[in-house]
């Protein structure tokens, strides 16, 4: 009977990435009862929650055959678009953000959506034209990016937006875009800096502003950064030992259960702790870009090489943001902050590429 359930349960569960998942994802555990005050279980228990929600999506996505994912992208699309506008018209506002929709019987947040629904539907896009994408094809995919990046940072919520780009960017470049044309666009980008630098809200420009010089302003948008990059320093090589860091301990360090949650393990674990997590999130990574080598379609292999690179922008993301190389823009910790919205779209892409990794054969339309 036990092995019966164990087989169901692993059904479709690819062991080496479910491996590496598992010890990230109780090592997120740790840290969050850590980072949470060390007095109390009510946290963790919280995240415990949200993780078996969580693990119940990958497994769910792990069962769904490649085929009806690239059936209903078009369609998760439309809808998480529409949802997007919905939210611009009529969503709630917290904390002078609109990103929150509710719908009656719950409350959603379609940005988090369009993290799953911009990959599947740019791959969809270039599993119908893999005989030779075409520079408007290239175009279509873009403005498929550019409009509910727009939207999102428009909430505003810099953060997902620069996830949800990401995610689709990485299906245009797997796709086929030229060097040349990917050179030309970084240029225009940055040509364009001082004409989108005015539109930037007064908070984002000084997020940048502050990354040049935390010390201009230590005590208001500087602070986030000093704390943290104190809490790593103060760690040293093998850190000050689980519940002995000062900096989070005493409450110096910011949202330490969230965003800022690498500062705690920093100064607990020390360098080699943050190595041995680089190691773990390095290990998914190769094995994501593995299936999305051995995957039999256009479409699988679109989606798994973009759903394991913008896991990695995740983590670089937040890490180059803990430390002080990157600008504050909200992006937590992939399967160690606290939070169960960020932890589900994670491992529902996971779940999907478990599907991709198992599911050998997509029968082409």
């Amino acid at each position: 009977m036990i092995s019966r359930i164990f087989d169901f349960l692993a059904r479709r569960i690819d062991g080496p990435l479910m491996a590496a998942l598992a010890l990230t994802l109780a090592l997120g555990l740790v840290v969050v009862y850590s980072a949470s005050g060390g007095g109390s279980f009510e946290r963790v228990g919280s995240q415990a929650r949200n993780l078996a929600l969580a693990l119940c999506a990958l497994w769910v996505f792990a069962q769904v055959h490649p085929q009806t994912l690239m059936r209903v992208a078009l369609p998760a699309y439309l809808a998480g678009l529409a949802l997007l506008v919905g939210v611009a018209l009529f969503g709630d506002v917290r904390n002078g953000a609109r990103r929150w929709l509710n719908l009656g019987f719950t409350t959603v947040q379609p940005s988090e959506i369009m993290k799953i629904a911009v990959p599947l539907a740019i791959a969809w896009y270039f599993h119908r034209h893999e005989e030779g994408p075409r520079l408007r094809d290239f175009a279509l995919a873009g403005v498929m990016v550019a409009v509910p990046v727009a939207l999102i940072a428009r909430q505003p919520d810099l953060g997902t937006a620069l996830l949800v780009f990401a995610s689709g960017f990485y299906v245009i470049f797997l796709g086929g875009l030229s060097w040349k044309v990917l050179l030309s666009l970084a240029a225009a980008a940055g040509a364009a800096v001082p004409f989108v630098w005015p539109m930037l809200h007064d908070y984002q420009r000084q997020r940048i502003l502050t990354l040049l010089d935390p010390m201009e302003d230590p005590l208001g948008s500087g602070y986030h950064i000093i704390q943290s990059t104190i809490a790593i320093g103060s760690g040293g090589i093998l850190g000050k030992g689980w519940l002995n860091g000062t900096q989070a301990q005493l409450d110096f360090v910011p949202e330490r259960s969230t965003d800022f949650i690498l500062a705690v393990f920093g100064e607990e674990f020390g360098l080699v702790g943050i190595a041995v997590l680089c190691a773990l999130y390095l290990l998914i990574i190769v094995r994501g870009l593995m299936i999305a080598a051995n995957a039999s379609t256009a479409f699988a292999r679109l989606t798994a090489g973009a759903i394991t690179l913008t896991f990695f922008t995740y983590a670089f993301v937040n890490m180059g943001m803990v430390s002080g190389i990157l600008p504050v823009v909200g992006v937590p910790l992939p399967m160690v902050s606290y939070g169960g919205t960020a932890l589900l779209s994670v491992l529902a892409g996971f779940g999907i590429l478990m599907s991709i990794a198992t599911h050998k054969q997509l029968v082409s339309s």
